[in-house]
């Protein structure tokens, strides 16, 4: 068959890395989808801006000159960000173009109207970049997995906030420094907050949900904390009770509902996500016939979401080439999506009391109203001439809400000097 003409929309980190190797590798890729795969047209903000590797006469600034070209099978969206990204994955579609794109924010958000619209017009979207980086976590949902009933998705997603609490696990620095580090080292934008509150995190596990539990799940449905509490004290009592601290994504089917949540979490050492460190990202997803299955490798950077994004091309072609689709229809039906005050959870709570006789007396009569079991507690001598004290309990399976309140009624007693901490625990597997 005739060359498949692929429009760019976004020379950036990874867009330019994309563009090079349609150009420079066209043989190979030629190879893998049975035909020719040709870069056509890149749509940049700055035509003026030299782009190495890539040819002057690709590009326009002019986006509309990638959507309406009738030479363009495959329109590949890295942009970025909400508007007018869907927008023009919204025209790409309704001109019977393929789409690829890398775009987590526009899927999360409107993955549905999105696919219903490629359904309608017969035509492909593909997405693997927008989760997982270059983890292949929408394949192993949509094909692999296929057969299994998926229940559960624990997940370490954002590279960012994961790079940031390893150093303070390992070097024992505050939340700042770590920030700053982060920042020097590339891994945070100069403005952190996608990554630091967990919005990063809460849009890739909407899609993931719904993938895996064929149910519409919107990032603003997630339960979401960021890291900004946690303090470097936190990890010395981890290692001391057996934990470990990393921002999880968690999804759950159960019989009422879906439970989404991401959130700083003490993860046992046992458990397969306490040794992911660094940048590295991974996904655990557990099927009634496969058991557990652990995804890990680079969730991000220019080389491991590139080679996401040049899959998804090269598959999106096979599918044209044999006229046949990419990927499933997704059938996404309506689920209840529960509150946190419907999660039964452990946790684990640090404050700093007054080390006078009766205090804990009257902390575990807190506990003890609210029907929270601890499992285990640490008292420990911290200001030497003042009388006070930390005091550190882990706690059994309870309601999130009773967990809250009874933090919120030990905050109010006299003996006590503030509640430092609050951590939910992650089950041992």
């Amino acid at each position: 068959m005739s060359a498949l003409e692929v429009g760019l929309i976004g020379a950036g980190t990874v867009g330019g890395e994309v563009a090079r190797r349609l150009y420079s590798g066209a043989e190979e890729l030629e190879q893998r989808v049975g035909c020719p795969i040709r870069l056509r047209r890149v749509a940049v903000r700055d035509g003026a801006r030299l782009r190495p590797g890539i040819p002057a006469d690709l590009l326009t600034t002019d986006v509309e000159a990638v959507l309406s070209d009738p030479g363009v099978s495959i329109v590949v969206e890295l942009a970025g960000g909400e508007e007018p990204a869907r927008t023009y994955l919204d025209r790409a579609l309704a001109n019977g173009k393929h789409v690829v794109t890398a775009n987590k924010v526009v899927m999360a958000r409107h993955g549905a109207e999105l696919l219903e619209l490629a359904r309608r017009m017969d035509v492909e979207i593909a997405f693997e970049a927008a989760v997982g980086g270059g983890i292949p976590v929408i394949g192993t949902l949509t094909n692999e997995l296929a057969a299994n009933r998926l229940d559960l998705l624990v997940a370490i997603i954002n590279g960012t906030t994961n790079s940031m609490l390893t150093q303070m696990a390992a070097e024992g620095v505050d939340f700042e420094a770590a920030l700053r580090a982060a920042q020097a080292s590339g891994y945070a934008e100069a403005d952190p907050t996608e990554d630091i509150e967990a919005f990063d995190a809460a849009s890739k596990l909407a899609i993931m949900a719904s993938i895996a539990f064929g149910a519409q799940v919107h990032p603003d449905q997630v339960y979401r904390e960021g890291i900004g509490g946690v303090q470097a004290v936190d990890f010395r009592y981890a290692r001391e009770l057996g934990y470990t601290i990393k921002l999880i994504a968690y999804a759950e089917r159960r019989p009422e509902g879906i439970e989404v949540r991401t959130h700083p979490c003490m993860v046992p050492l046992t458990h397969p996500l306490a040794h992911i460190d660094g940048a590295t990202n991974a996904v655990l997803i557990r099927g009634d016939l496969v058991g557990e299955v652990l995804l890990r490798g680079q969730g991000a950077g220019s080389g491991p979401t590139a080679s996401a994004v040049l899959g998804d091309i090269i598959e999106v072609g096979r599918a044209i080439r044999a006229g046949g689709h990419a990927r499933p229809r997704y059938q996404w039906q309506r689920a209840p999506i529960l509150p946190m005050t419907s999660v039964t959870t452990r946790a684990y709570v640090r404050c700093t009391v007054s080390d006078r006789p009766g205090v804990l007396a009257g902390i575990f009569s807190v506990f003890g109203e609210e029907g929270v079991s601890i499992s285990s507690a640490i008292q420990k001598e911290v200001f030497v001439g003042d009388g006070a004290a930390e005091f550190v309990v882990t706690t059994h399976r309870a309601p999130d809400a009773a967990l809250r309140r009874t933090c919120d009624r030990i905050g109010g007693l006299d003996s006590v000097h503030r509640v430092s901490s609050f951590l939910r625990v992650l089950s041992a597997g």
